[in-house]
């Protein structure tokens, strides 16, 4: 991009505009650093723009615009306290040197919990532009003082949780972010930027370490995760790699890459399967109708294996990327996508999504709705056809800072998300939250008198011939006490392993009718263990009618 525009500067210069070619060239040096510094910030180059700005700004110490646009930059790059330091700066020199001073004061001071003096900048930014109604809608400043009062009603009423860093064997100096846990709660991924895979820098992009993907592996002897490792077989390569989710029965893991030889304009979504030697199989495209030309960024996938849910840019949206929901046909097609609405959906960004292990809970974060700042975590529950309006996680789940990738535990006992608050080891850490007195499963999210609410439990095994012994694909029907079906799921043709998580404490009748074998009809007791996921496992035979 920014050859292209080099070079169409310089065909332009070179067509007969004399004048502009004059007038380029009779600029100061200092004017013409100005003007490339400007290039870079608008071409999202913000550490080569605050190059610049600080070159010319050591024969210019107390410019107040310059000291301005150098306080931009230090907050596009995250350095928030550079950029507080050079913003007051620039006001103190001369207040009127930019209109946007109080509007970036605003956003520093409600990102540093300084609530009132955020909502003073916020209010002088409105009045300094109060005569041109279009700049104070294109600068959000109504969005953000939303945002503030949020948070300052939300951190006088903490919900009943426990949040811990999950420490030097997870986290590193480095962006740790995305966590997504299997139901059995034994196998935890994320991505981090730490020196993996590739020690090659993003050059073109951020000049950080490219993107790999991890794995830890609870240890129940000792009661912690696993040092994190690179995650085994053939998915982490010398660019980016980033996990979005891996699937309840941990078969199967959800990847974001994007394929410089694809048609798609942004990335795509790929999934990869574990394989007998547990190693993890080359990542394969989801292809159609899934991914388009457009960018498609995070996926998972229901308990049943029977629905996608995922992030996409394609036109028609209600916001720039929205969340989508597809059914499958058959083992190899998907139906068309839809999109899950506005009551989910808003005009800002929603990704990070996680359906929870009762098939129909769906956490993920935005900037809309009734957000702290940044990104917030929220949940909305899919119930007779309609999704439920969006619930904030509340304080100190999500804080001002971003707040994203929320993933619990089959019992809902215990969370993990990853967030850029103070206090972490690196940009990003992944965070543990204990739910013990929080519900999030609940409709409200809080405790009941006597009924806690259902736990959740794994119903897991095999089916198999047995004529040859040979793995079979068939389908499970589980009906309830009352003969209502609960649920259903397959069996996979190439291992015949099945999973599906249901309400513990309960008997269901399971039900396998396959064409040519006896048809399957038992009870199965699930009851819920004492401590950890409850897991029961149960294997099938089909015999052959006579």
């Amino acid at each position: 991009m920014k050859k292209i525009m080099t070079i169409s500067l310089l065909i332009f210069f070179s067509m007969g505009n004399l004048p502009a070619q004059k007038n380029i060239l009779e600029k100061s040096e200092d004017q013409v650093k100005m003007f490339n510094a400007q290039q870079r910030f608008f071409a999202g180059d913000f550490q080569g723009a605050l190059n610049i700005y600080s070159d010319v700004l050591k024969g210019k110490p107390n410019d107040a615009s310059l000291t301005f646009h150098i306080a931009e930059c230090y907050f596009e790059l995250g350095q928030y306290e550079q950029a507080l330091e050079n913003a007051e700066k620039a006001r103190s020199i001369d207040p009127k040197a930019n209109e946007n001073i109080p509007l970036l004061l605003g956003k520093l001071y409600q990102r540093n919990v300084k609530f009132e003096e955020a909502l003073t900048e916020f209010a002088n930014y409105k009045i300094v532009v109060a005569a041109d109604a279009k700049k104070i809608k294109e600068s959000d400043v109504d969005y953000y003082i939303a945002q503030v009062n949020t948070a300052k009603d939300m951190m006088t009423k903490p919900v009943d949780v426990k949040i811990d860093n999950m420490g030097d064997l997870i986290n590193s100096e480095y962006d740790d972010k995305g966590p997504s846990i299997t139901a059995d709660g034994k196998m935890l991924i994320f991505n981090s930027r730490r020196p993996g895979k590739s020690t090659k820098l993003d050059l073109e992009g951020d000049k950080k370490y490219f993107e790999d993907i991890y794995v830890s592996r609870w240890d129940s002897v000792n009661k912690l995760w696993s040092t994190a490792e690179l995650i085994t077989g053939s998915i982490n390569t010398e660019g980016h790699d980033a996990c979005t989710s891996i699937s309840p029965d941990g078969k199967q893991i959800f990847i974001y890459k994007n394929d410089i030889e694809s048609e798609s304009r942004g990335g795509d979504i790929y999934f990869s399967r574990l394989g007998s030697s547990g190693k993890w199989g080359a990542p394969q495209s989801m292809g159609k109708p899934i991914n388009t030309t457009y960018w498609e960024g995070g996926a998972c996938i229901s308990p049943d294996g029977k629905t996608l849910y995922f992030v996409s840019e394609r036109p028609g949206g209600i916001g720039h990327s929205d969340i989508y929901m597809v059914n499958k046909k058959s083992r190899t097609e998907w139906d068309v996508p839809v999109n899950i609405g506005d009551v989910v959906n808003t005009t800002e960004d929603e990704g990070g999504i996680f359906l929870a292990p009762d098939g129909k809970s769906l956490f993920f974060s935005s900037k809309g709705h009734n957000s702290m700042g940044g990104y917030d975590i929220f949940k909305t529950v899919f119930d007779k056809g309609l999704w439920s309006t969006p619930q904030n996680l509340g304080y100190p789940i999500n804080s001002i800072n971003n707040d994203v990738s929320f993933t619990i535990s089959i019992d809902a006992q215990t969370g993990y998300f990853s967030s850029d608050r103070k206090g972490g080891l690196g940009e990003r850490d992944i965070y543990k939250v204990d739910l013990t007195n929080y519900p999030v499963l609940e409709k409200e999210m809080k405790l009941k008198v006597v009924n806690l609410g259902p736990a959740m439990a794994i119903l897991r095994g095999d089916i198999f011939n047995a004529t040859d012994g040979n793995a079979m694909e068939a389908e499970l029907f589980i009906y309830d006490a009352e003969g209502k079906q609960v649920g259903n799921t397959s069996s996979n043709s190439g291992s015949g392993e099945y999973f599906i998580t249901l309400e513990a404490n309960k008997t269901y009748q399971v039900k396998i009718n396959m064409p040519g074998y006896k048809p399957i009809d038992e009870k199965v007791e699930v009851k819920a263990a004492k401590e950890g996921a409850t897991t029961v496992v149960k294997h099938y035979l089909l015999y052959k009618e006579k």
